[in-house]
């Protein structure tokens, strides 16, 4: 999938306050956008059946699907890609959370394509987590060198609008969506 498409520039973080409104606000992302499938939570074959759900969908709408997991299993359930700071096989898309430099370092030993930087600003899904603010997030995606950089945490098309367009490659987000394609 690497060499076929470029990396997307918007990115749908899957939680399960989505809930039954996940599939469809998967469908309502602009053409070729990006799935991090995550859901933890899950009773593995169950999610397991929900990632083949996603994955479905995503491939209708010429999405990008990584699996927030290692490369083994992102292989093995055919995602694109996979989300996490090991290294994984170039074949593959590859993403990784990145919180501080020390996490930054260990991404970019592991080869990524991107790095999901978070929290930029204060996010419901970790509500007690400090937020990196502009400026701690422009001095980490400076550090990124050759590495997309997608901004991660209280995202929404706004704000991504208000970031400098050489430093972040993209954005991220849940709530974004989940408000914004709630029914």
């Amino acid at each position: 999938m690497r060499r076929r498409q470029p990396l997307p520039t918007l990115w749908l973080m899957t939680d399960t306050r989505f809930g039954d409104g996940l599939l469809d606000a998967i469908r309502r992302l602009p053409v070729r956008s990006g799935v991090i499938f995550r859901h933890y939570d899950m009773d593995p074959s169950e999610r397991h059946v929900l990632f083949r759900k996603v994955a479905h969908v995503c491939r209708q709408r010429g999405h990008v699907l990584l699996l927030a997991g290692d490369a083994r299993s992102a292989s093995k359930w055919r995602a694109d890609g996979f989300h996490q700071r090991s290294a994984g096989p170039r074949k593959l898309f590859h993403t990784a959370p990145v919180h501080n430099r020390r996490e930054l370092a260990e991404a970019r030993r592991a080869g990524v394509d991107a790095v999901l930087i978070s929290p930029l600003f204060p996010t419901a899904s970790h509500p007690d987590a400090p937020a990196l603010g502009l400026m701690a997030f422009n001095l980490l995606a400076r550090q990124a060198k050759g590495v997309a950089v997608i901004a991660l945490g209280g995202m929404s098309r706004g704000k991504a609008r208000m970031l400098h367009p050489k430093r972040i490659d993209g954005w991220a987000a849940i709530d974004a969506f989940r408000i914004i394609y709630e029914d």
